[in-house]
């Protein structure tokens, strides 16, 4: 065999050879393909020839009531707005540059910042923009750039801006609820997307439905705040924070009969529209103080510490003392808050007067036993549990930290530390013949079937008896009266209320003082009205006013309109007093 022959002998054998190999590696790729990667491939296929679609689900609303006369008639505070929102896949789109340049006119977006953003391989990055019309959204997918996606989502709107912006709370950028109603109830206000699964051909076209989920929209909330009443408030407490020239305040009212807050406003707020902007000036506003802050109530606990006298028997309102200007208290002088002695007192002369001394000597006969079993009944230590994100329980000394000092201070309200709401619901045990009421904001719950719930009054335990509820009753009645400015603005009603004007803990220990007395007090007025048969409890508080000294010019004012507004216009009481 000649050399010729070799190599042609040597090539067919080195061929046949590679045929070989090739014959094996592709039967080999063969069973890997259709043994052991059939499941990825046919799933490979099937996501050619199949597409899902999410369907949105719309947030529940939180509406509230509108009309006196018509308690179905409801008014939305909180809803969603459908918009629509660009998405980039970078790793997707072709030319960069020239799809920056595109969607900066689109969107008037800077191109830098669009090209700095999908200059990469990434698969996601944050949305482009956000809060698109249909319009805009059509705009942008008839261009077809790939890479960019346009979805369609829901936002958050409160058509009435601020009000009662701390009770809603908002809803941040990834639909979840945040403070408030929205904060408390957002897994049911959610709601549940919908989910399309279909075959396409060749050519993208839907030929098939495999599957359909339908979108669950959330449940909606009707509010027992009624819209007009919070409007009212939220103007007279910001108009009197202006006047009074006071650093903040809150009104919160409820309804006796129901356990419903009626309003609930802080002062100053915040829009929920624009949270973001909110977020990074002051976020402290988003909480709310009526059941968050904590502060030391003064005065208008005193009646709490009557009725707990007169409850246990170890004093009667006709029972009487002799009281000076000042008391002494394991080294501590306590005086009247005028530095006035007044002498010969009962107990409903006390709370007329206010006077500090004479309530050292009803916390004397109480005892720390008593005292603190009272202040504890009352839900002081407690969370009302009302239904809003944020709460806070109030504060005061473990009993067998207790001295004498504690028992005295506390028995005019300072030591302790309360919210606004525990103040009106312990008052709401008054005004409820003696029976706690957890309080609530949600009046009817909407489900997204149709389906309604009404939510119920839930009462508690017996605080005080009706016997003594009613005295303490009459005795607020008393001091309405034997004051002025209160008793002018509500004429023709019987209105019980007490002042409180209290001092503001420091830091360090002691308490705010200057030598003008002005703007270092807390200004409060609680009371109720009718005050033999109650519709509401009202609570207003002014944080460090500097024009008066003390509440009755402050808050007085502020509570004797509030309430003239809900015994006229809101609950259509007719007058039963004498109107002079």
């Amino acid at each position: 065999m000649d050399a010729y022959q070799k190599t042609i002998q040597s090539r067919l054998m080195a061929f046949s050879f590679a045929v070989i190999v090739l014959f094996f590696v592709l039967s080999y790729r063969m069973v890997e393909i259709g043994v052991f990667q059939h499941g990825h491939y046919l799933a490979l296929a099937e996501s050619q020839q199949r597409f899902e679609k999410t369907e949105m689900a719309s947030r529940g609303r939180i509406l509230v009531h509108d009309s006196v006369s018509d308690p179905n008639s409801y008014y939305p505070l909180s809803f969603d707005v459908k918009s629509f929102s660009v998405w980039a896949v970078p790793n997707q789109i072709r030319d960069k540059q020239k799809t920056a340049t595109d969607l900066a006119s689109l969107l008037s977006l800077v191109e830098s910042d669009i090209f700095n953003s999908i200059n990469n391989t990434k698969l996601y990055v944050p949305p482009l923009k956000r809060g698109l019309t249909l319009d805009q959204a059509n705009s942008i997918s008839n261009k077809n750039i790939s890479g960019i996606f346009v979805m369609p989502e829901y936002s958050r709107f409160y058509p009435e801006g601020t009000l009662a912006s701390q009770l809603l709370g908002f809803v941040n950028a990834d639909g979840i609820g945040n403070y408030g109603v929205e904060g408390h109830y957002n897994s049911e206000l959610t709601g549940k997307e919908g989910n399309v699964v279909g075959e396409k051909d060749t050519l993208g076209r839907m030929i098939s439905m495999l599957s359909q989920t339908n979108p669950q929209n959330g449940t909606s909330y009707v509010l027992t705040i009624d819209r007009s009443v919070q409007y009212f408030v939220e103007q007279k407490l910001a108009k009197a924070i202006t006047d009074y020239q006071a650093d903040s305040g809150t009104v919160v009212i409820m309804d006796v009969k129901t356990g419903g807050i009626v309003a609930m406003a802080s002062q100053p707020s915040f829009d929920p529209n624009d949270y973001k902007a909110q977020a990074n000036t002051d976020p402290a506003k988003f909480v709310n103080p009526a059941i968050a802050n904590l502060y030391e109530p003064g005065s208008i606990f005193k009646p709490l510490i009557v009725s707990s006298a007169l409850d246990s028997g170890v004093l009667k309102p006709e029972d009487e003392g002799v009281f000076d200007k000042s008391v002494n208290v394991d080294g501590y002088t306590i005086h009247t808050a005028e530095n006035k002695a007044f002498g010969r007192e009962n107990v409903a002369q006390i709370l007329q007067h206010s006077d500090n001394v004479g309530m050292v000597w009803v916390g004397n006969h109480l005892g720390n036993d008593l005292e603190y079993k009272y202040i504890s009944k009352f839900g002081f230590l407690d969370k009302t549990g009302i239904d809003l994100d944020g709460e806070t329980a109030g504060r005061m000394p473990a009993l067998k930290q207790w001295h004498n000092i504690n028992r005295a201070t506390i028995a005019f309200g300072q030591g302790v530390s309360v919210t606004p709401l525990q103040m009106v619901t312990a008052y709401t045990a008054l005004a409820n013949n003696g029976k706690y009421i957890y309080p609530h904001v949600v009046d009817k719950i909407i489900y997204s079937d149709g389906g309604e719930k009404k939510i119920e009054k839930q009462e508690g335990e017996q605080i005080v008896s009706q016997k003594t509820a009613e005295t303490v009753r009459e005795m607020l009645y008393s001091v309405v009266q034997s004051g002025r400015i209160i008793k002018s603005l509500t004429q023709g009603f019987r209105v019980g209320a007490k002042t409180g004007t209290a001092q503001i803990p420091k830091a360090g220990g002691g308490y705010e003082a200057n030598e003008s007395n002005l703007g270092i007090f807390i200004h409060s007025v609680i009371g109720m009205a009718p005050s033999n048969d109650p519709r509401f409890v009202m609570l207003v508080k002014l944080d460090k006013p500097k024009t008066a000294e003390f509440a009755e010019r402050t808050s007085g004012p502020l509570f004797g309109e509030i309430a003239s507004y809900l015994l006229n216009y809101h609950y259509r009481i007719p007058p039963t007093e004498s109107i002079q």
